[in-house]
């Protein structure tokens, strides 16, 4: 059975998170672009807070494919060590790809979230969303810099992935939600009806709609 779209994918997969639902401490992080809709959808359904957690894989010069790290939001770097010492990679070129990767980060915050601040998720349990896990590479390395921010509990929640994936995340996150485990996985897509590419503008407008909802709701709430 197919999801229709990101949005309905992000309705279901908010029904297995319910016991998270109405708790004023929990956070929702979605990777962008595909992970947007589905972690607006469930932080609308768990009224919870939703920001964007951006990952930037660390291609090794010359050979930019393979991965000697990740650079995460609030500039949180997690180096792949095996391939940092096979390859002999001196710290200053490590520097000076994370320096670059580092500037796009920080514009693709700008342009998604505008001049909001990015939500402090210390002490918080955070849900860390997803469209969907094949190889799982950048969940695992959200995971790792994530945790060195000191959220009280790491969540992965997709509404799709491969079984033997959802099950390696499990030893690295707290708790790990895969909303459906096909035994034939071979792409995310394959698994929506309608899998266009999320836009940088649609990210931006459901960061935006999320922000307003909970300002307004925010002004109800007061007495």
């Amino acid at each position: 059975m197919l999801y229709r779209d990101r949005f309905d994918a992000g309705r279901a997969l908010a029904a297995k998170l319910a016991r998270y639902a109405g708790r004023p401490d929990v956070v929702v992080l979605a990777l962008p672009r595909g992970g947007v809709p589905v972690g607006y959808e469930v932080a609308q359904a768990l009224n919870a807070p939703l920001d964007i957690f951006l990952v930037r894989k660390l291609g090794v010069p010359g050979h930019e494919e393979l991965a000697m790290g990740a650079l995460a939001s609030g500039g949180v770097r997690v180096l792949n060590t095996e391939v940092v010492r096979a390859l002999r990679l001196p710290e200053e070129v490590i520097d000076g790809v994370a320096r670059q990767e580092g500037q796009e980060l920080e514009r693709r915050a700008r342009a998604y979230r505008g001049d909001r601040p990015g939500v402090n998720v210390r002490g918080k349990p955070v849900i860390l969303v997803d469209d969907g896990l094949a190889t799982g590479s950048t969940m695992r390395a959200a995971v790792a810099a994530l945790r060195r921010q000191q959220p009280a509990r790491i969540v992965v929640a997709v509404p799709v992935g491969a079984a033997e994936t959802c099950e390696e995340l499990a030893a690295e996150a707290d708790e790990v939600f895969c909303g459906r485990m096909p035994e034939s996985f071979f792409a995310v897509g394959q698994w929506y009806d309608d899998f266009t590419q999320t836009t940088d503008e649609e990210v931006r407008e459901l960061l935006q709609q999320a922000a307003e909802g909970r300002t307004a709701a925010a002004g109800h709430s007061r007495p």
